[in-house]
């Protein structure tokens, strides 16, 4: 569709010659003799852009770019002055005129600002529109519950994300803290700026700093270059540090100082920068534990529990089950180019008795898994059999095949070696240590991350064996 021009302009041999030329250009242009006329069009058909001249007989034009202002903030206007009405003109830019152009001037002039008005004002458009989708992405009904539990996780997210308080996720892993976080954000006042996302825990310490904080040229071996970190980077937005509970003490005390003082050093550098960040924090740990471990500082924690909310496992909130596993369903044959009409009744019932270790993330993968399988149209029980199956070796619980990254699965496995070693060492540290090969220290570290309960498994039966297998199953 061609945009639409309105030129204002009384002076009939000016205003055709205007109209005529940028018909010829492509444009749909119609003409006003009149600020009142001209407020008639816009009232029946807004136009993209108008072209209006200052001295008008009754209403003025200044006048009527007000009212049209009040309207359209983002429409633009370009005025037609008098030779010598520079002040005027200067007095329309003020009022958010996008430009001017003092009588007489060359029609090519005009034709080349209007271009550009015009691209402007397109680019306006989409801008507005791709924010529509983000907003219409994260509002509440497309999260997809019905669980009370659930329900009352939104109305959380819903009181706090018109402030600016700092908030803490907890939950399992895979409950769905990062779009909780997202949600928080794109609810926020703050929408339109910098969402920056950082997991703690999959960056190494050395460099986990550096990555927050950035670093000046030369502050270690590598750093050829000036960087920002993730606070510059989310300045005036918001930052989701995801499992802070794996960061280290010292790097949680520059963090508390960002927190609280909004200001950081680049590593290797002496000037403080301000920031305005919000924090949103998430982890999966036990953080009041963390705390009597001293493994976690209680301020940096107080800090950042200002608004704390916890997302339930999803073998809480089952009720959601079918209505997920629809929507990955669909999810899935998007992707997969796959047309599959539903899941049957047993089936479903498999998904609805599951316990779901890996919660939201392991029903997503098993969904898709299924609809790759899948021959027909029907996601049946057979297939979400086999998406069940374990590999675990001789684990005892076994690992879903379905896990989304080589990180979970390598924790899982980790997680299962240590509790067969100390339950075959009746829950004695020192012996399970030896047994898998690692310092009884590192051993601790590991009994902590993976949150065992030590003193479940021991026993007085325990007899020390150096060659102990961890895979076996005899006596």
């Amino acid at each position: 569709m061609p945009e639409k021009i309105l030129v204002v302009e009384d002076e009939e041999n000016m205003r055709f010659m205007i109209v005529e030329a940028l018909t010829n250009r492509g444009y749909e242009v119609k003409g006003a003799v009149s600020a009142e006329e001209a407020l008639e069009e816009i009232e029946i058909l807004p136009p993209d852009l108008i072209l209006m001249d200052i001295r008008l007989p009754g209403m003025s034009g200044l006048e009527a770019m007000s009212r049209v202002k009040e309207q359209d903030p983002l429409l633009p206007i370009i005025v037609i002055t008098a030779l010598g009405s520079r002040e005027v003109a200067l007095e329309a830019i003020k009022m958010g005129a996008y430009d001017f152009f003092p009588k007489p001037f060359k029609l090519a002039e005009v034709e080349v600002v209007v271009n550009r008005a015009l691209e402007k004002r397109r680019l306006q458009r989409e801008l507005h529109a791709l924010r529509e989708t983000l907003d219409e992405r994260h509002r509440f009904e497309n999260i997809i519950m019905q669980s009370d539990k659930m329900q009352e996780v939104l109305r959380l997210v819903k009181k706090v994300a018109s402030t600016e308080v700092t908030v803490l996720i907890t939950g399992d892993t895979g409950t769905g803290k990062e779009l909780v976080a997202e949600t928080i954000h794109h609810l926020s006042r703050r929408r339109y700026r910098p969402f920056i996302k950082l997991n703690c825990a999959a960056i190494p310490e050395g460099l986990l700093e550096s990555e927050l904080f950035g670093h000046e040229k030369g502050a270690f071996t590598g750093a050829i270059r000036k960087k920002a970190g993730k606070f510059e980077l989310a300045d005036q937005g918001s930052i989701f540090l995801d499992e802070i509970g794996d960061m280290s003490l010292p790097t949680q005390a520059k963090v508390l100082r960002v927190l609280e003082e909004k200001e950081l050093e680049r590593v290797g550098g002496t000037n403080t920068l301000k920031v305005d960040v919000r924090v949103i924090a998430a982890t999966n740990q036990d953080l009041s534990r963390a705390m009597k471990e001293k493994r976690f500082r209680d301020d940096l924690y107080f800090r950042l529990s200002v608004f704390p909310i916890q997302l339930p496992p999803l073998s809480e909130r089952k009720e959601d089950i079918p209505l997920l596993a629809d929507h990955f369903l669909h999810e899935a044959n998007l992707r997969l180019g796959k047309d599959i009409h539903g899941i049957s009744g047993d089936a479903m019932e498999l998904l609805m008795e599951y316990q779901w270790p890996g919660n939201i993330r392991e029903l997503r993968n098993i969904i898709e898994r299924a609809v790759t399988l899948a021959d027909g149209q029907i996601i049946t029980t057979n297939i979400i059999d086999f998406s069940f199956k374990r590999s675990g070796q001789g684990l005892d619980s076994g690992i879903p095949e379905a896990y989304s990254s080589l990180r979970e699965t390598v924790e899982e496995v980790e997680r299962q070696l240590i509790l067969n070693a100390l339950k075959k060492c009746g829950g004695i540290q020192i012996e399970a240590a030896k047994l898998l090969g690692i310092t009884e220290k590192n051993l601790w570290k590991k009994i902590k991350k993976h949150k065992i309960d030590v003193k479940e498994l021991k026993t007085t039966s325990y007899h020390p064996h150096p060659t102990l297998p961890l895979q076996g199953g005899g006596k």
